[in-house]
């Protein structure tokens, strides 16, 4: 698919047909677009949790009413203590932003867009009770949560919210300097 119309197209499903399960390549082509997204210093420091299981689907379940029947949830997690820290000008005693959140970020778009190029249906969830989530699915105490993942395809009837093409010009969201 041409990426103009893959942009275009993709949207929030928010029913999946559960009875529908994606296949090994299809799972591993979307894997394979997240792990070519850039991070800072490329320190990688993300981690693909494929939860597929009836037991870590009830997990997710219990931490979000999101799921929207979805056979499939990726679970975007990043590595705490493997981020790069960028340099500030205010002082070694200020807060200093961290390249995690955005790392994964780029990561999760790139699964996105990878499913979506896959003719597979996604959802980004972030309305999810983090720590939670994270104890029930044993995932390490250095890794923080960005967001999940819903993926599968559509059911019946399933489409764009009325609102989802809806988009602002660009004179509204861009200013050139």
């Amino acid at each position: 698919m041409e990426f103009d119309d893959l942009i275009r197209s993709r949207y929030s499903c928010k029913k999946f047909d559960g009875t529908k399960q994606i296949g090994e390549q299809q799972l591993n082509a979307i894997l394979e677009a997240g792990r070519m997204a850039p991070t800072a210093k490329n320190l990688q420091e993300q981690h693909i949790y494929v939860v597929q299981s009836e037991q870590g689907l009830a997990a997710i379940d219990r931490h979000t009413p999101c799921r929207y029947g979805a056979p499939t949830v990726l679970v975007v997690a990043y590595n705490k203590k493997n981020v790069y820290t960028y340099p500030t000008s205010a002082g070694p005693e200020t807060d200093h932003r961290q390249s995690g959140v955005e790392d994964a970020a780029i990561v999760a778009t790139h699964l996105m867009l990878g499913a979506a190029n896959q003719g597979v249906d996604s959802c980004w969830l972030n309305c999810v009770h983090i720590d939670d989530l994270r104890h029930d699915l044993g995932l390490p105490a250095d890794e923080d949560i960005l967001m999940l993942l819903d993926l599968g395809f559509a059911a019946p009837g399933a489409g764009p919210l009325p609102n989802h093409f809806s988009r602002k010009p660009l004179s509204e969201t861009v200013t050139l300097k």
